[in-house]
Formats: structure tokens, sequence, C-alpha cells
């Protein structure tokens, strides 16, 4: 039954494979369950009903991602919006967090309708090869960047963009250790050496006293406190539009890059094209409006699935199992904590030694579209690079994906090449303009 629902032996995969993938996945997006709670508490939210909610909206989403469009991405809470939400919309514009919740809700609606009529689909067709090659690739980059910062190896520096961090320090020892044993694992090619790589991490950091035991399972707090919220009928109001279309706007391209990065890693992507591309969408349109209603802020396909992919995980079967895992974790709270929970440095930075090592691998697993971009052909190559170099250096799937529409069809049209280019990659350009012109 499993294999006629994910169609395991088409696409050259079994469930012991999707298993391991599955877990991996979920070991490298489960920090979520304890970043999300700290930056909605700043806003005010009570941190045990957005713990719950987080896993109860992720489970909801990777089910949809599983079932509905078979593709091996686990659907979270996003990171970027989430700061959004509570940094800038409700600490900064004094919004109530009840408000935020009917924002992030209609924005989750509009996703919808979006998909409906195909309009994010289309999206992702018109994106020339250039660009998609370059989104996963700067991804890559992002990934490994944010790994080498959670390992506490790279740390921000106020007189530069970063600068290595302090190596002699336990936690950032054990993230070298996991680093280099992953690394031997890979190169000596054995069957899930990334999550192999996280559970001898996870092991060491105990004997060493840098992760604590703090036993199995406990009771999962209530959810009543965020659960059904939303102010609806406070945003009525014109001042909120702009929050809305934010919103909209940072999904729908974290979303597209995320999607395109994983699907290509994963050998779904034939020609430029993904196949139940509705589906995949609508399931994380969905996740975001489910999850407002329940509590939390925008949920999303989440760029750490190409963990699990890159052990051989090539179906819905993944996301599912991530899904599962995500509820299993409301009630095995503090053994998830113990291995993807953070560890704080002597200079306040909080890293996750464990988990890191695994995301600084993985965008480096993603260099290899590289070579598929037409480097002699500066038309390609300027807008390519430019996606590559922004994704990292502004910290945003969604700007560097912005900076590549923009370039694309500028070059293009006073190149003399302006009829190569689709309408919708010049909409989407003027669009981007705009929005960095008036928001």
């Amino acid at each position: 039954m499993i294999n006629k629902i994910f169609k395991l032996t088409e696409n050259q995969t079994t469930v012991r494979t999707e298993l391991i993938a599955g877990i991996t996945t979920f070991m490298t997006m489960a920090y979520i369950i304890f970043v999300q709670p700290q930056v909605l508490g700043a806003a005010g939210m009570d941190r045990g009903a957005v713990m719950v909610v987080t896993c109860l909206a992720a489970a909801i989403g990777s089910f949809i991602m599983g079932l509905a469009a078979n593709y091996p991405i686990g659907v979270a809470p996003g990171m970027g919006e989430n700061f959004f939400f509570a940094y800038t919309l409700v600490l900064a514009m004094g919004v109530a967090w009840e408000k935020a919740l009917a924002i992030v809700f209609m924005s989750g609606c509009l996703f919808i309708l979006l998909t409906l009529f195909k309009i994010r689909e289309l999206v992702i067709e018109a994106i020339p090869n250039c660009l998609k090659q370059g989104i996963a690739v700067g991804i890559g980059l992002f990934i490994a960047l944010i790994g080498l910062h959670e390992a506490g190896i790279v740390v921000a520096n106020p007189g530069a963009l970063v600068r290595l961090g302090k190596l002699s320090e336990t936690p950032v020892l054990l993230a070298i250790f996991g680093l280099l044993l992953t690394s031997i694992l890979l190169v000596r090619r054995v069957k899930g050496a990334i999550l192999l790589g996280m559970i001898v991490s996870a092991i060491v950091g105990l004997g060493f006293g840098i992760l604590k035991y703090h036993g199995l399972v406990a009771s999962p707090p209530s959810i009543a406190p965020t659960f059904l919220k939303m102010d609806i009928k406070g945003i009525f109001d014109w001042q909120y539009v702009v929050p809305i279309v934010i919103f909209l706007y940072m999904a729908l391209f974290d979303t597209i890059g995320t999607l395109i990065g994983v699907t290509s890693q994963a050998g779904i992507m034939k020609d430029g094209k993904m196949p139940r591309a509705s589906q995949a969408l609508m399931a994380d349109a969905t996740a975001t409006t489910i999850g407002a209603a329940l509590g939390t802020s925008t949920t999303l396909a989440y760029i750490e699935s190409i963990a699990g992919v890159k052990i051989g995980g090539r179906t819905g079967l993944v996301a599912v199992i991530v899904g599962i895992l995500f509820l299993v974790s409301i009630f095995f709270y503090p053994l998830v904590e113990m291995i993807s929970g953070g560890i704080a440095l002597s200079s306040g930075l909080v890293v996750h030694p464990v988990t890191a090592p695994a995301l600084i691998l993985v965008g480096s697993m993603m260099m290899w579209g590289i070579k598929n971009i037409e480097w002699e052909n500066y038309f390609e190559a300027i807008p390519a690079f430019l996606t590559i170099v922004a994704i990292p250096f502004t910290y945003s799937i969604a700007d560097g994906i912005a900076i590549g529409f923009i370039s694309y069809p500028l070059l293009k049209l006073f190149g003399g090449k302006g009829r190569e280019v689709s309408w919708l990659v010049y909409l989407l350009g003027i669009l981007f303009v705009l929005r960095y012109a008036f928001l």
C-alpha cells in the first residue's frame, strides 16, 4: 500500500531509505520547535502554546505536502517571516499579535487563490534556467552560512560582515567534530551519513557534558492562549494592506526558491518544470491559514529538506515521516530539546552544534548546479551571479530572487534581446522594483 501511494519503486527508493531521509530532514528542521516560541514569545504570545501549534502546523503542512504532492519536503513556520511578525509588525509597528495572526491568515487565503488560479505555477515555469540554477546555488551558500553561524564557526563582526568565531569553546569543537565525522562518512559513502553524524555527535556531546539530558517525555502545554485568537475584524483597514502584501511576497518567493532548490536536487524537476507543482504550492498555502488559526506565523516548505534528499529521499513518504515526528515532538519535548536545542557560548550567541554540520554539508552539495550556468554568456552569467551572492549576503532567499528578476530582463532589454524574455518575468521585475521603491 505504501509503495502504491508514494510510488516508491517508480522513484527508485525504499521505505528504509525514506525513513532515514525523513528523520534526517526532521532533525535539520527541528530547531524551529525552539526558535519559534522564543521569537513569537517576544511579541507577547504564550511560549508553550506556540511550541505546540508550531508542531501541529508543521505536521499538517508536511502531511499535505507528502500525500497531495508526493514531494520529499517538510513544512514548518518559516524563518524570516516569524521575525517580521514579531519584531517588525508587533514590536516596531505596535500591531497587536492577534491582528498580526489575522494578517498572516489573510495572506494565506491569498496564497490559496493564487495557487488555485495557477499563478504561482506560471511564475515557476517562467523563471529562466540561469536564475533557477543560480537560486539553487545561492540557497546552498545561504544554508552553509546559516550552518557555520549555528556552529559558532562564523560570527557577526561589527567591523565587517562576519569573522571567525572562538573555536576553542566546547560547543564549537563539538560542531567541528560533527562536521569532520560526517564528511568522512560521506566520502566513505556510508548510508545515512548525515543522520549518523548527528547521532554520534549527540552521544559525544552527552559524554562531555555539552548536552544536558532532560528526560524523555513531558505533558504538552495547552494551545488555548493562541487558538483562534486572530482578530479578523481588527484588520479591515487600509493600513494593514501593506503587511498582508509583504507576507504574501515573502512566502511566495521563499517557497518558489525552496521548491526549485529541493526538486532540482531530487531529480523531480524535468526540463525546468515541476510535476504536481500546484499541489506542492497548495500545501504551504493551506498550512499557513491553518497555522494562523492555531496561533503561529507563516508556514512554508523548508529548504532543509535537501538534507533528506541528499541521502536518498525521493517521495512524499519523507514529508509524512517529518509530520509524524513533529507530532511526536509535542510529547518528547525534552529529548528533542537535547538534540536540537541551542547552547549559549560565552559571547551569548546560541548555537546548535549537533545539527549545524548537516546544514554546512548540505550547502556544499548544492554547488553542483553552478556547472549548468552559461558563464561565457553574460546575459545568463551576470543575473545568475547576482542571485547567487545576493541570497546569502542579504540573508534572504526572497531578496536574492528579486535581484535576479530585476537584473535579467534589464540586461536582455538593453542588450537587444528583450523579445526572448517572458512577459511574466518583465512583470515580476517591475513589481520587485516597485516593492523596493515604495514598501
